[in-house]
């Protein structure tokens, strides 16, 4: 009897620490993503300036994750980074990318055909590069985000919501929510559409229980995104 009283105080001191972690986690993150949110549009820095105040944004975040899994002793895999079977799963991101790309443009042509005004997809002039030196360091950008943004909502916070709210759904919904928040630079319409890519993240994570075909399609999704914004500016400038 006395085994299972300690077992079941265990189990709620775990509990306990789950939720006092992830609040204090959301409590540091929320700060920034909604600064992005209200106030993205109206940022004046340059690109070097952005590019590496994300870079050291999203590393700092990691760093805390890393010191949460030391402190609970908890091994890189809980996280979803595992490496058996990394090539079948970075090709298979590869092909789910195109396959959620090839889904956004059947549904652009059908919002376009039903009168449906579409979100402007044009990027803030601090988000876009100019000189190789600006190409390099947003390779590095989209590389550091897609490995700590996927590792952040996906590997982390799925994880730590589904202990809270003890169901998977609601962790998605609620990463996802959050995720949204950092892409206010793209309006109303841009973060509505941020919010199911991240819920298409979510549930190619929960299916592969690893974060690399997220993090690829992460990265090919920010990649095109930012080089193409490059490329056009070029063409215009």
């Amino acid at each position: 009897m006395d085994e299972h009283l300690k077992e079941d105080d265990a189990s709620a001191l775990w509990a306990k620490s789950q939720r006092l972690e992830t609040g204090a986690f959301v409590f540091l993150i929320l700060p920034s993503l909604l600064f992005s949110y209200f106030v993205g549009k109206q940022l004046a820095t340059n690109f070097t300036v952005t590019a590496l105040g994300t870079i050291l944004r999203n590393l700092s975040f990691l760093c805390l994750i890393a010191f949460f899994a030391w402190k609970n002793g908890e091994p890189r895999e809980r996280f979803g980074w595992v490496w058996s079977h990394a090539g079948t799963e970075a090709i298979l991101g590869v092909w789910l990318f195109l396959l959620m790309s090839f889904s956004a443009i059947l549904i652009q042509q059908a919002l376009s055909a039903a009168h449906v005004s579409l979100p402007s997809h044009a990027l803030p002039e601090s988000l876009i590069a100019h000189s190789p030196a600006g190409y390099a360091l947003a390779f590095a950008l989209v590389v550091v985000v897609a490995i700590c943004e996927e590792t952040i909502f996906r590997g982390y916070l799925l994880l730590r919501l589904g202990a809270v709210f003890r169901s998977r759904a609601a962790a998605a919904l609620v990463a996802s929510l959050i995720f949204c928040l950092g892409h206010g630079y793209e309006g109303i319409a841009g973060v509505v559409a941020v919010f199911f890519i991240g819920l298409f993240l979510s549930v190619v994570y929960l299916w592969r229980k690893s974060i690399i075909a997220p993090a690829v399609i992460h990265f090919l999704q920010d990649l095109i995104g930012l080089f193409s914004a490059a490329f056009a500016g070029r063409l215009h400038g």
